[in-house]
């Protein structure tokens, strides 16, 4: 039975910077899935979610010289590169367009024989991404993620009074489709 070592924090880091691929590996299996989780938090798309993942895991080997240990933790620099990288990806021309390109799903045709939408059958994330981009990613942020305004403001670098107007326009929607 082979023993896994397990590294402390800045002897994993220390290791990164030296370019240790068996490293980066047990970084990888350790780290892969948490992060994964954030990312299909907020690319709901499974195949570009793990593009993203992918994406993620190149930048940490690349830029972990920048890594400060001063100012936080490994994983939450891995975690802010990830939700970086996963807003940018929702935020990108090409997944707008195939967004508004994607093929219609059966669900399509069964909601569309019924003039009543119940929210207990369809549940609330999909209903939220029937909502514009631009309100669906505030509205993931911060009701299921638990963002305040301001840090959204800030991780998507818009005004705060644009959050702000934008996530109270998304809940006057919200509020209409569900409205029975």
């Amino acid at each position: 039975m082979e023993v896994v070592k397990k590294y402390d924090e800045p002897e994993l880091v220390l290791l990164l910077k030296q370019r240790s691929q068996h490293v980066f590996s047990y970084l990888y299996d350790n780290y892969a899935g948490a992060l994964l989780t954030i990312i299909r938090n907020i690319v709901s798309d499974e195949e570009l979610a793990n593009d993203v993942l992918q994406e993620v895991f190149v930048k940490v080997w690349k830029q972990i010289e920048s890594y400060d240990s001063t100012k936080g933790r490994l994983f939450t620099w891995m975690l802010n590169i990830a939700r970086n990288a996963s807003i940018d990806t929702i935020r990108s021309k090409g997944y707008q367009n195939s967004q508004q390109n994607r093929e219609l799903t059966e669900d399509v045709y069964i909601a569309g024989g019924t003039s009543e939408m119940r929210i207990d059958q369809i549940g609330l994330r999909k209903v939220v991404h029937s909502l514009k981009q631009e309100y669906k990613v505030l509205v993931e942020l911060s009701y299921f993620q638990g963002y305040t305004q301001d840090e959204i403001a800030k991780m998507l670098g818009i005004p705060l009074g644009t959050v702000k107007t934008r996530l109270r326009t998304a809940l006057i929607q919200l509020r209409e489709i569900i409205k029975p």
